[in-house]
């Protein structure tokens, strides 16, 4: 026979279960959030159940010392400062929406606090390092194999604009424009924004629409720019892979993952004498303080620069 306490835990577990869809749907269709945040929250919002069931903490009791006790928890366990954060933000976001929602009698989560998270920059290459990468690109692509053409298209495309690995996977056919050069991005919670693009892409998008794509197209692939091995949309995973390829056939350069190469660009075009803001609008970030990361110019250029420009150098 079923218990009192088996009958409670069972009907406890059937309202999380609800409550945990209801609150993926808020994430996807009202925040707009990315497939990958949003399992990243709910990864982390797992981990807050399970660490309040062992309390004997219900769903509807969870308070702030919980939740802070949780993530003194994780920070014990050896969670790093951005993990920290991340999961602190996972937990207010939740605990808002639950309170709004009746969940939560009150937002237990607004003053939860995390260690400010170390913002720390990625790989960076030399913009001569990064031409030798595009170059043996082009080079592999020369005979005409659809991935190797497309492989160089994408290397192209993500250094001339720094948009986001997902962003190019996002493309479609039409969002590019050869007459204007530019291609039509739809980035984080969903804002649209148009970025330029140079020659050295223009030319390599063309020869990948001309000769790659068609080789590749099926049923499967729709209006997407890029596509995979088997017809359909390219896959982020897939297009990190190339990156580290390309980026990694240059002896002695260093091998960058997608946001390495969209650092490199974004540092490329500031020591190209950039407008800080102009670079902003380009990356699609919300703020400048995000940009200013990029601003790790050289010593070298800095006293370069400062020779050049001050009149008491």
């Amino acid at each position: 026979m079923t218990n009192v306490d088996e009958v409670g835990k069972s009907s406890g577990s059937a309202r999380r279960r609800q409550v945990v869809a209801e609150y993926e749907t808020y994430l996807r269709l009202e925040r707009g959030r990315s497939p990958h945040t949003v399992r990243a929250y709910l990864a982390d919002l797992s981990a807050l159940f399970d660490f309040a069931d062992h309390r004997g903490v219900e769903l509807a009791a969870l308070d702030l010392a919980t939740l802070r006790a949780w993530l003194g928890d994780r920070a014990a366990a050896g969670a790093a400062r951005t993990t920290l954060a991340r999961q602190a933000s996972a937990a207010r976001t939740f605990t808002a929406w639950a309170a709004r929602r009746g969940v939560l009698a009150s937002d237990s989560g607004v003053r939860l606090r995390a260690p400010r998270a170390h913002r720390t920059l990625p790989g960076v290459v030399s913009a001569g390092d990064a031409a030798a990468a595009l170059a043996s690109a082009a080079s592999g692509a020369a005979e005409g194999d659809p991935q190797a053409v497309r492989d160089h298209a994408i290397a192209e495309l993500l250094y001339a604009t720094g948009i986001r690995v997902s962003e190019l996977c996002g493309l479609d056919v039409g969002g590019v424009d050869f007459g204007r050069r530019v291609v039509r991005v739809l980035g984080k919670g969903d804002k649209e924004r148009v970025v330029p693009f140079g020659g050295p892409a223009d030319a390599a998008l063309q020869r990948w629409l001309a000769v790659g794509r068609p080789e590749l197209v099926n049923e499967k692939s729709g209006a997407a720019l890029f596509l995979g091995a088997r017809g359909g949309r390219l896959d982020p995973r897939a297009a990190r892979t190339v990156v580290h390829q390309v980026t990694g056939s240059v002896p002695g350069a260093r091998e960058l993952a997608p946001h390495g190469l969209r650092h490199s660009a974004a540092t490329h075009l500031l020591e190209g004498g950039a407008d800080l803001r102009v670079v902003q609008e380009l990356l699609g970030h919300s703020s400048l303080a995000t940009t200013q990361l990029y601003t790790h110019v050289s010593v070298a250029r800095l006293r370069a620069v400062h020779e050049q420009a001050h009149p008491r150098a």
